[in-house]
């Protein structure tokens, strides 16, 4: 028998489900009917009991499930907009094969209903209580036929392969040879890569010119995870400079200057400014970060910023280019001839100049021939383990190497 408070719930809750649905289309995260059907029939509260029903029905709040020993999240209930935005990419059909990386029991339940009666769902996490709570949680909400299993996705779930679809809900380093390899012809893996700092959803094809492990895409979008763990976890390396002024290299090899750069971060700044526009930032910030290995993220902490040390770009993490004991990274300032904000460079160190130049060109090039969204086709190419080379455009990984390409 219902309750009176648990009626009163239920409308709340489809009222607040609805409002989500219709924002999520605004943003142009849902993009299709199956999409927002899905969303609008899966009760995402009963994942998340313990939490306000606005927070729940959030588009753009992520809800953290389980957190480790020092606070950091272990396991989250990601923003319904990043979900939107991974499953439209995903383009689920009914009767698909679909295996979810990563469980928390709402994303699941949303590729329930576009896979239908005729299809299967396989959500896999390599934590025995995650896993449990996905269980009884898709068990409450009605998807018992989600199919729910413990195992390190790095080799993937070849017993329910191959799948049709492979949809990752964790920051990955790297492509495991097992998710190419269990994925059935014509089929898609969506997945939260991390590229020199960076992490882009970025939904992968097989290359029609390789001999079935390459992949391709040209659908990737702005995203954050928390990590992949197992063997797929990978730990970022960051460069500590000087008080309050990290380098987050995630994928290069290379040694730094610290003390230069330390250094650097005291001399005076030269400023230097484009005459491009200024927007698009996601895509601005992959364009630079995959123009040279030379290229990391600087990170520097508020109180910089208000003394103006660095830009405000700087705490937020910006693409920075780095020589020797000398760096350069991108700003941007009030111009209205530019469309409303215009893109410069702030360098420091001896090399400066040098360096600003470079980064001026950089912007100058990316506003008049990248400017738009979707402008990169990155590829993903298998090789032997520890071979790939750091260059312009191609990432380094462990397992093969990604290269982005602009037109």
């Amino acid at each position: 028998m219902t309750t009176v408070r648990e009626s009163d719930v239920e409308d709340a809750a489809a009222s607040l489900r609805a409002a989500m649905v219709g924002k999520l289309r605004d943003l142009e995260a849902i993009t299709s009917a199956r999409v927002a059907a899905a969303v609008a029939a899966v009760p995402r509260h009963l994942f998340a009991v313990e939490e306000p029903l606005e927070a729940v029905y959030d588009a753009d709040r992520a809800l953290v499930i389980k957190r480790d020993r020092n606070g950091m999240a272990l396991s989250s209930l990601s923003a319904a907009h990043i979900q939107a935005v991974m499953l439209e990419q995903a383009g689920i059909a009914p009767g698909m094969r679909v295996l979810e990386i990563g469980s928390g029991g709402y994303n699941a339940a949303l590729i329930a209903e576009l896979v239908g009666n005729r299809g299967t769902v396989v959500s896999v996490d390599i934590d025995v209580e995650i896993v449990a709570r996905a269980r009884a949680c898709l068990d409450m909400a009605g998807y018992g036929r989600v199919k729910v299993v413990r195992g390190d996705a790095y080799g993937g779930v070849p017993e329910y392969a191959p799948f049709d679809r492979i949809i990752v809900t964790a920051g990955a380093w790297d492509i495991p040879p097992a998710w190419p390899e269990q994925l059935a012809p014509g089929g898609r893996i969506v997945v939260p890569l991390r590229m020199r700092g960076l992490t882009r959803t970025v939904a992968f094809d097989r290359a029609p010119d390789a001999d079935g492990a390459g992949l391709v895409s040209d659908s990737y979008r702005l995203c954050g995870f928390v990590p992949l763990q197992g063997a797929g976890a990978h730990t970022e390396r960051l460069v500590p400079v000087t008080d309050g002024v990290v380098l987050r290299v995630d994928d290069q090899p290379q040694e730094f200057d610290v003390a230069a750069l330390a250094a650097a971060v005291r001399s005076p700044r030269l400023e230097r400014w484009s005459g491009a526009a200024f927007d698009l930032p996601d895509e601005l910030e992959l364009f630079l970060a995959t123009s040279s290995p030379q290229m990391v993220m600087l990170h520097a902490e508020q109180a910089l910023a208000d003394q103006g040390v660095f830009a405000a770009s700087a705490t937020r993490g910006v693409p920075a280019l780095i020589d020797g004991g000398s760096f350069a990274y991108r700003t941007k300032r009030p111009n209205e001839e530019t469309g409303g904000f215009e893109s410069g460079v702030f360098a420091h160190g001896p090399q400066a100049e040098a360096l600003a130049a470079r980064y001026v060109d950089l912007l100058r090039r990316w506003a008049s021939d990248h400017r738009r969204r979707g402008a990169a086709r990155i590829r993903y190419t298998p090789l032997p383990a520890g071979t790939a080379e750091p260059a312009p455009r191609i990432v380094a990984k462990r397992l093969g190497s990604v290269e982005v390409c602009w037109s």
